[in-house]
């Protein structure tokens, strides 16, 4: 899964226009413009389209913390590159406030099952003897989850279900 298809997905999740795009890169303290955020969110085919490195990414993934969270005092977080599907699993759960528990049920969506160890494998510092690398297909799952629960709240009658992806 490439940058700019994660940025095009968590655009579409959370319904965000261009103004709140780049809203978003202000939380983290970078200055971005409607064109660049335009250009990421093209098509590989599209002659306008730009790749959005992991520096970008990540720049992203901070101001979406920032956004759903509260902006820390102080400076920033450290930008991680290269950016891993770990770090960008582990920024999404963050900016959401999501426990394990949560985590899961948003896989169970797509009828992906795990145990909470397996996720647990995910968090882990590279160098820990249970740490596990995620995979795509992890990651596209949980996506979909986060989709099939945050674009589908207003189809669902089971409150319950929605609001535990809302920290309520």
């Amino acid at each position: 899964m490439t940058n700019n298809d994660l940025l095009r997905r968590v655009r579409y999740i959370f319904d965000f226009n261009d103004a709140k795009m780049i809203a978003i890169f202000a939380l983290a303290d970078n200055k971005v413009t409607r064109e660049q955020v335009s250009s990421w969110l093209k098509k590989e085919e599209d002659p306008d389209y730009q790749t959005l490195s992991d520096m970008q990414l990540a720049i992203f993934l901070n101001g979406l913390i920032n956004d759903k969270r509260g902006k820390k005092d102080g400076p920033q977080h450290k930008l991680e590159s290269p950016l891993t599907n770990n770090l960008i699993f582990m920024k999404l759960k963050i900016a959401l406030n999501l426990k394990a528990e949560d985590v899961l049920e948003i896989m169970s969506l797509t009828e992906f099952r795990m145990s909470k160890h397996e996720l647990s494998a995910f968090f882990r510092k590279a160098d820990h003897k249970h740490y596990r690398e995620c995979k795509d297909q992890i990651l596209r799952n949980f996506l979909k989850g986060l989709q099939l629960s945050y674009r589908n709240e207003g189809k669902r009658n089971d409150a319950k279900s929605t609001s535990v992806y809302k920290g309520k």
